[in-house]
């Protein structure tokens, strides 16, 4: 309905009675936002209560109710004698910026808005997947096989504990996550992992990049220099490169980070980031040689060390390799671990544990940021580990996972044999394929992904050149079919190689 605010001036307001919004306040939204708009400018005289609630068909009360809200909030004021009208106070909107082709722009158009300078750190390093892809295409790496996770399992866990424990936890909890959670992943890390640590040294995050997020909060400064294994995993990069951290770029060979290299490229760098169990992209495992090397810079530098420990449970030979944090004896390792890879990405928990005397000044960190993650995922979680269902899942994938790569190994082997070298990991859910020397890995990569395939650069995992090209395969969330498939595809895009 339009109502009359003068000679010229109309406003449409349209109320439903059917709507859940009682009617007072879906008029107070219609006025405010036609005031916060400008199509009612500061100082316009508005219809009597009276005369708006005939104009309406509604009750005076309905309108009183809402003009005295509004007032109460600033948007009108109201004297005898003269009325209700706008305030005054109020600032006509800025005009709207036209757009290319006479539109006017929205402001998620706006051109170059002002954004903090420490974004700038973040061009030129890959983004990795974005959200939102439904179906995962051949050889997308760091996919777990989604297919096979136990959801019916996992939904029957979360209803139990939203009937049973959420009401107890509805309030604010602790910043380090649920106990029971805590206590279930120091448990399983002490047995599978060799990791020495208390339930009071874990702190839940969401995810690896939260906890690399709130390490770099606590113990860098802008500029601080970090070694980072080249080529590397690119979400640590970006992290890390957020904190306007200095990166160091250092290479790794068939023993892991090169431990000699860093010390000569920047000796007093104040932390490292490093997957030694299971290296990304490359495979390999750090030596013991290498470790010990590792820790005793770290000692004399008086610097950090984060293990990125992302997927080495799915070891396909023997037991997983124990963690490096279980050689420290200096208390210089933080040992970060994820879900995301082990059930599902969505997920997004991991945990960081911490030398003693930095949990406080992390939970510190924490408390302003985010308080703690979400608590009924948590509850589920912390069943999941604790009744056995986490042990079992992982003995399954393993299973699963080694086949798959089995036959991408062979396909590889029968249809590139001649254009790719090939490392096969012993752990993980990706391989490397090596091109030969001076052949454009990003090139392949591009008519990969012409056929329908993503199979990732190195070059696009390494801050400084690699000596050799080479693509990344992620084989975990592909069956057989798919994978012989895709290398079917892969080796008529590559012809022309």
């Amino acid at each position: 309905m339009a109502i009359s605010l003068g000679p010229e001036a109309r406003l449409e307001i349209a109320l439903d009675s059917t709507l859940d919004a009682p009617l007072y306040r879906q008029l107070f939204e219609r006025v405010r936002a036609a005031i916060l708009s400008g199509q009612l400018p500061a100082g316009v005289r508005l219809p009597s209560s009276r005369a708006l609630a005939a104009e309406l068909g509604i009750s005076r009360s309905t309108v009183v109710l809402a003009y005295e809200l509004l007032t109460s909030e600033g948007y009108l004021t109201s004297q005898v004698g003269h009325g209700t009208r706008v305030a005054g106070h109020l600032a006509a909107p800025p005009p709207a910026t036209p757009a290319p082709g006479g539109e006017t722009a929205t402001l998620s158009s706006r051109p170059n808005p002002r954004l903090a300078a420490r974004l700038a750190a973040l061009e030129g390093i890959p983004k990795g997947l974005v959200g939102g892809v439904q179906a995962v295409p051949p050889f997308l790496g760091g996919q777990p096989a989604l297919d096979l996770f136990p959801y019916d399992l996992w939904a029957r866990l979360l209803a139990r504990n939203a009937r049973d424990a959420l009401a107890g936890r509805s309030s604010y909890q602790e910043a380090a996550g649920i106990r029971p959670l805590r206590e279930a992943i120091a448990a399983h890390i002490a047995v599978s992992r060799g990791v020495r640590c208390a339930p009071e040294q874990i702190i839940v995050t969401a995810g690896t990049q939260g906890a690399l997020d709130l390490v770099a909060r606590v113990l860098l400064d802008p500029g601080d220099a970090v070694w980072l294994e080249n080529p590397g995993y690119f979400g640590v990069f970006r992290a890390l490169a957020l904190a306007s951290a200095r990166l160091i770029p250092v290479p790794v060979d068939a023993e892991g980070l090169d431990v000699e290299a860093g010390c000569r490229l920047c000796p007093d760098a104040r932390l490292v980031a490093a997957t030694p169990s299971h290296q990304f992209p490359t495979g390999v495992t750090m030596s013991l040689r290498r470790r010990i090397a590792l820790l005793d810079w770290a000692r004399r530098a008086d610097a950090w060390i984060l293990e990125d420990d992302y997927d080495s449970e799915f070891r396909f030979t023997g037991r997983p390799l124990e963690a490096l944090q279980g050689l420290d004896r200096d208390r210089r390792v933080l040992y970060l671990g994820s879900f995301s890879k082990t059930l599902f990405p969505a997920l997004r928990l991991g945990y960081v544990v911490a030398p003693p005397e930095l949990v406080e000044p992390l939970l510190t960190a924490r408390r302003a940021i985010d308080a703690h993650p979400p608590v009924l995922e948590q509850l589920a979680l912390a069943d999941f580990i604790r009744e056995g269902h986490f042990a079992r899942h992982l003995r399954r994938m393993r299973q699963h996972y080694q086949r798959r790569r089995d036959c991408l190994v062979g396909e590889l082997r029968d249809r590139l044999g001649s254009l790719l070298e090939l490392d096969v990991p012993e752990a993980g859910m990706q391989l490397v394929g090596w091109l030969p020397p001076g052949v454009d890995d990003r090139r392949a990569a591009d008519l990969a992904a012409q056929a329908g395939l993503v199979v990732l650069p190195l070059s696009g995992c390494a801050l400084a050149p690699l000596p050799r090209g080479g693509l990344v395969f992620g084989f975990a969330a592909f069956d057989e079919a798919t994978i012989r498939r895709g290398v079917q595809d892969l080796a008529e895009a590559l012809r022309v190689l």
